[in-house]
């Protein structure tokens, strides 16, 4: 089956071999699940470092607040005075102890050259609030280049202010901590990975089933089947969109089929009716020709009748050209010369040619008002003369009666050819229209009838945008109606 690619994804192609749609889901499916974990993991790491540092620090802002100010200052003194440090404090941290005179003193062992946080000191000393509201803290690194949490918390005695106590302790455990959680995430978003793909890879199958059942669909139709339609009710918009959108190309697919093949029948039928046609006054000539040929020549009598009868065929193989290639024009929809115009004129104007063309028959013509229609006059006297002469060759020559109405009717206009002839058996009506189509052989043939010219006539009307219908009953006589619609409607 040919795989249609649109041109933006080209490139994609090229970076990418095309797999199933159901692969390619699951893929893109896990990767975004991929994608979301990583994002939630990373923000966690920071949100909970964060947090851990946070948390830590408010914990030794505690501590310190709840150690009584004059004991810091009693140990700062102490410490100055050659005592030994404290044991009770945090372990592993520098413990570092300014008082309101400046002192600086270091109340945990091992700890290098006391030194107060500038950055911390300005914060504190710089807070509007007053000093104690909250303890800030930083990130840095000690002497040793080993990383430190860094906090910073004023005590107060009954006095007041008493000095800054300055703790700084590893970071260490706070960030195995973090790594230990970010080992748990990794592995949880490692299982709800195996798990979006074990549960994906069904869910997408039963979502695609629509879609398959469309593919299979398709793979079906072919030129013998397009009347095969896809189900448009499945549970998912856009399948149903999908499947009402090929139902719609196939449904033109197949006018257009059927269009096609009904034209091939009429082009096979129109040029076995047309061979017909020609050959019939050609077979005739040319018999003629021989019996002129075998010494006819030579008897005026039988001359002149051959040469007559040879005429005749001439005539009428010239008429059945003609209304061949008129024919061909009509089909190849010419542009007509259209200007407003009233039919009564047309027919007024056709009274003395149509009364001739009758005879002794009787001819009325009952012409309503009418109001202006754009119509090409000349094709429309070709229309009614058909019609007209069409009535003559079914009516009797001394009995017969023909009858012309035109009246107005809503959106346009209407011309009715009447007359009392044998009518049209009810079976052929249907056919009536169709090219070299005839009721009777015979006497179409002697009056020089082609079978042609109400399939003109049909042409031209419909050029006009209107339409040609019969109606007819056996021994009573039959009605030709034509509609032409004003300019409002076409």
């Amino acid at each position: 089956m040919t795989k249609f690619r649109f041109p933006m994804l080209a490139k994609w192609h090229r970076i990418r071999p095309a797999g199933s749609l159901r692969s390619q889901l699951l893929v893109r499916s896990l990767l975004l699940l991929t994608a979301i974990l990583v994002g939630v993991g990373f923000f966690q790491y920071l949100y909970m470092e964060r947090f851990l540092y946070r948390n830590k620090a408010d914990s030794i802002r505690r501590l310190v607040q709840s150690t009584p100010g004059d004991l810091w200052q009693r140990l700062s003194e102490g410490m100055r005075r050659g005592r030994e440090p404290p044991l009770f404090f945090f372990p592993a941290s520098s413990i570092v102890y300014r008082d309101s005179n400046g002192n600086i003193t270091e109340l945990a062992p091992n700890a290098g050259s006391p030194r107060l946080n500038e950055d911390l000191l300005r914060e504190i000393e710089s807070d509007p609030r007053g000093p104690g509201r909250r303890a800030p803290y930083r990130i840095a690194n000690n002497e040793k280049g080993v990383e430190q949490l860094v906090v910073m918390q004023p005590v107060r005695s009954f006095g007041g202010t008493r000095g800054i106590v300055q703790i700084s302790t590893d970071t260490s455990p706070l960030k195995a901590e973090v790594y230990r959680q970010l080992a748990l995430y990794s592995v949880i978003s490692l299982i709800a990975l195996l798990l979006g793909w074990a549960l994906f890879l069904p869910v997408i199958r039963r979502t695609l089933v629509p879609l398959s059942r469309v593919a299979g669909t398709m793979e079906r139709i072919d030129a013998g089947s397009l009347d095969e339609r896809l189900p448009v009710r499945q549970g998912q918009a856009e399948i149903d969109r999908l499947a009402s959108s090929f139902n719609l190309m196939l449904e033109r697919l197949g006018q257009s089929f059927r269009s096609e093949q009904e034209g091939k029948e009429r082009m096979r039928r129109f040029v076995a009716d047309a061979s017909h046609e020609l050959r019939t006054p050609l077979t005739s000539i040319h018999g003629f020709l021989e019996v002129l040929l075998r010494g006819a020549a030579q008897h005026p009598e039988q001359l002149e009748q051959s040469l007559r009868s040879m005429y005749g065929e001439s005539k009428r193989m010239s008429k059945l050209v003609q209304d061949l290639l008129l024919l061909a024009k009509l089909d190849r929809k010419p542009e007509l010369h259209s200007s407003a115009a009233n039919l009564n004129a047309v027919v007024k104007e056709m009274e003395p040619q149509l009364r001739l063309l009758a005879l002794e028959r009787e001819v009325a013509l009952d012409l309503r008002p009418l109001p202006l229609v754009p119509l090409d006059a000349d094709k429309i006297k070709q229309v009614i003369l058909n019609l007209f002469h069409n009535a003559v060759q079914h009516t009797d020559p001394l009995r017969g009666k023909i009858r012309i109405v035109t009246d107005a009717v809503k959106g346009g206009i209407t011309l009715v050819v009447t007359d009392n002839g044998a009518g049209i058996p009810a079976e052929h009506l249907p056919k009536l229209f169709d090219r070299f189509y005839r009721v009777d052989e015979a006497r179409a043939r002697e009056h020089g009838g082609t079978g042609l010219g109400l399939s003109i006539s049909r042409s031209i009307i419909e050029l006009h945008g209107g339409s040609i219908s019969v109606s007819s009953e056996a021994g009573k006589g039959s009605a030709f109606r034509l509609y032409l619609p004003d300019a409002s409607e076409r």
